[in-house]
């Protein structure tokens, strides 16, 4: 048995984060991902997934994956610049990069390693990286990981961002970074002036637009889309596929010159083993569907509007998120405790986040929306809440 000689210490303050609501536990799913999940034996109705698009259990997606795993096997057997890179991967990036209408595209086995890849790799000792201070926990380890001094930016402030840029104006390059729809708030990052002060300061921009690629945009090509940014002002793209795709693994779009950097620099890239072929032939299925699907999206933003209107007629604490992502404020940890149980108890699947996740004093029900959803289960959540928050 591996113990460590601080063995006390860690049971100690195992027992302070149970005490103060903010233990974490993993729970098991039995049969597939759906909006109706089968969760430690319990039948539940699910708003927890982000599988916003509803097809991380479509029939095509199963096929394809299915069809190149039967005929290839599962593991790629090697990372990407030995012999894991398929005809499939290739086919991927290149259908990517015109999805994206970036020049070329690299896939990484994971959006956290593609967010910490893509920021080592590109900036140095002499460098800066300036990040939004509610950024995904990978954008902010990529950063860390760098040789490059970090500065933060209070949460979508532009002057505070303006004022940061201005005080860097004397050191090596610049990286502005920031989520395009922030994980656990839901709103937006407003990329127009963030483009305008890279471009006024001659700095780059890197946006992780994880939540948004599939989802924002009438074609579904997330953040640039959505805020109608130009071609040719468009910055540097991670989008992963295990949300609004369905499936798994990430990607960064950029101009070749970024990627071809990226392929000869991203640690992450470099020595890991490539994601299995059949996922990235399933992701181009993906890639399909939700661009000839439109009604997918249409369909997601009539219940975020259906479930937004109910809570507002209830008196629930929402945040200003237009997304399918949809947080509805608690007072304290156990609070939030206490009304997710609630709703569990009425056969009803959210997700409570707590403390570090999200900074003191904002735990919150983290509530998101999938295509696969239907307005009836919109009701039933509501009247679920309604008597949650009642008790």
């Amino acid at each position: 048995m591996a113990q460590l000689p601080w063995h006390t210490q860690l049971q100690q303050s195992l027992q302070q984060r149970r005490k103060a609501g903010l233990y974490r536990q993993t729970r098991q799913r039995q049969g597939e991902q759906s909006v109706e999940v089968v969760v430690d034996g319990q039948s539940f109705l699910s708003f927890t997934s982000n599988d916003y698009l509803g097809l991380a259990s479509h029939p095509d997606v199963r096929a394809a994956f299915i069809d190149v795993a039967s005929k290839e096997g599962v593991g790629s057997g090697a990372a990407h610049l030995l012999t894991g890179h398929s005809v499939h991967h290739q086919q991927l990036e290149q259908e990517l990069a015109a999805f994206c209408q970036q020049q070329a595209v690299l896939l990484f086995s994971t959006g956290y390693m593609a967010n910490m890849g893509v920021i080592d790799a590109l900036m140095g000792r002499h460098d800066v990286v300036i990040q939004d201070k509610l950024n995904h926990a990978s954008l902010l380890d990529g950063g860390r990981l760098s040789e490059a001094k970090q500065w933060r930016y209070a949460h979508n402030d532009m002057q505070q961002l303006q004022r940061r840029l201005d005080q860097t104006r004397d050191v090596g390059q610049r990286l502005i970074v920031s989520d395009g729809v922030f994980s656990m708030d839901g709103d937006l990052a407003p990329l127009p002036e963030i483009m305008a002060l890279a471009n006024q300061h001659r700095s780059a921009v890197l946006i992780d637009d994880a939540h948004g690629i599939g989802v924002l945009g009438p074609q579904g090509r997330g953040s640039v889309e959505h805020w109608q940014i130009a071609a040719d002002n468009y910055p540097i793209i991670v989008g992963t596929f295990g949300k609004a795709f369905g499936t798994a693994g990430a990607f960064v779009a950029a101009d070749e010159v970024v990627i071809e950097t990226l392929r000869q620099h991203a640690r992450s890239y470099i020595y890991t083993t490539a994601q299995p072929a059949a996922i990235a032939a399933a992701t181009s299925v993906s890639l399909r569907l939700l661009q000839v699907e439109s009604w997918r999206r249409e369909k997601l933003q009539a219940l975020i509007a259906q479930f937004r209107r109910g809570a507002i007629h209830l008196g629930l604490p929402l945040m200003d998120s237009p997304t399918a992502i949809q947080p509805v404020l608690m007072h304290d940890e156990h609070q939030a405790m206490a009304v997710g149980q609630s709703l569990e108890q009425q056969g009803i699947l959210v997700g409570v986040i707590r403390p570090p996740t999200v900074p003191a004093g904002s735990a919150r029900l983290r509530i998101t929306f999938s295509a696969l959803h239907e307005p009836e289960h919109v009701e039933r959540l509501l009247s679920a809440l309604d008597h949650a928050c009642a008790h």
